[in-house]
């Protein structure tokens, strides 16, 4: 068999286990891309954030707590930390980025004091993952059918919700804050509210991939950012960013697609130390695009001018 032949063979086995990956961490994309487009916040919660919902979930679920009760917590927790990076930056004028690295750093140490140790372990304990009838818990096929069905409720929630008052309220916000504040809207609830969301999600992602994965580690959010950036701008070059529909498509169909680029690269045998490296050089590339597109159409016009 050849190098292509093994590759294909490879790739196509890991399918399952990177598509339910995928629909996992596409929460985690949702979480940076509704400050980043919604809001005009870049926000770096979601590193520590992820982990936080994984900690809290892995810390309830030893407890003997539901898999939905240490969800619903999880959730809480995200929104938490959240609204803390948004009130830092609004209160004290400090940059996102620098509020976002602050309670990132800051988290680090709550995660390790949630847990009392650095990872934990959630083997033997259930998951939401073991409701699915008729499919064998644990395997790649009941965490799609349940990844997939959180994905399609949250998709619709979060398609109604922007279209409300409030949801467009928070859209204004990000456009223009002094505009949407001269409107009479409240700039501090809507910043707060939006970036606290987004770290839900965030943690969400956090909890049901520790629930995935059977152990929860207060370094398993390392390195989820720059990951989750690469999936939202696959995601926004596939479906665009023009509607709001199409910005809440981007994560998702973003995170499929990057993880399941992730896994070809892994088939066809790239050191997995290497993947850091080609992900931010795709991240570079992507963002460096626009711009590279609008230097040449200028040059393009002088050319074509002395022509």
């Amino acid at each position: 068999m050849g190098f292509i032949e093994t590759t294909v063979a490879s790739f196509v086995q890991l399918i399952p286990v990177t598509l339910a990956q995928s629909l996992i961490l596409s929460f985690v994309v949702l979480g940076i891309m509704i400050p980043f487009r919604m809001l005009s916040f870049p926000d770096l919660t979601s590193e520590g954030a992820f982990p936080l919902g994984g900690c809290v979930c892995g810390v309830l679920l030893t407890a003997g707590a539901s898999p939905l009760t240490a969800i619903a917590v999880a959730l809480v927790a995200g929104f938490v930390a959240g609204c803390c990076t948004a009130f830092i930056h609004l209160r004290f004028r400090i940059h996102t980025l620098l509020a976002g690295i602050l309670m990132m750093t800051m988290l680090y140490s709550v995660n390790l004091r949630i847990m009392g140790r650095s990872n934990l372990s959630v083997f033997g304990t259930s998951s939401v993952f073991d409701w699915v009838p008729g499919l064998q818990a644990g395997f790649p096929a009941s965490k799609i059918v349940v990844a997939g069905i959180v994905v399609v409720i949250v998709f619709v929630l979060l398609d109604l919700f922007f279209t409300t008052e409030k949801g467009t309220a928070m859209r204004a916000v990000g456009a223009n804050p002094d505009m949407a504040e001269a409107q009479g809207i409240n700039v501090w609830a809507a910043t707060i509210g939006g970036v606290g969301m987004a770290s839900a999600f965030t943690a969400t992602g956090g909890a049901l991939m520790v629930q995935s994965q059977g152990f929860a580690d207060v370094n398993m959010g390392l390195g989820i950012l720059i990951n989750g950036l690469a999936a939202l701008m696959i995601g926004e070059a596939i479906t665009g960013k023009q509607t709001v529909l199409r910005q809440l498509l981007a994560p998702f169909v973003g995170a499929v697609v990057y993880y399941q680029l992730v896994s070809l690269c892994l088939a066809a045998g790239m050191p997995p130390p290497d993947l850091k490296l080609a992900t931010g050089l795709f991240v570079l590339a992507m963002l460096a695009l626009p711009s590279l597109k609008r230097s040449r159409g200028p040059a393009m016009a002088r050319e074509s001018f002395r022509e």
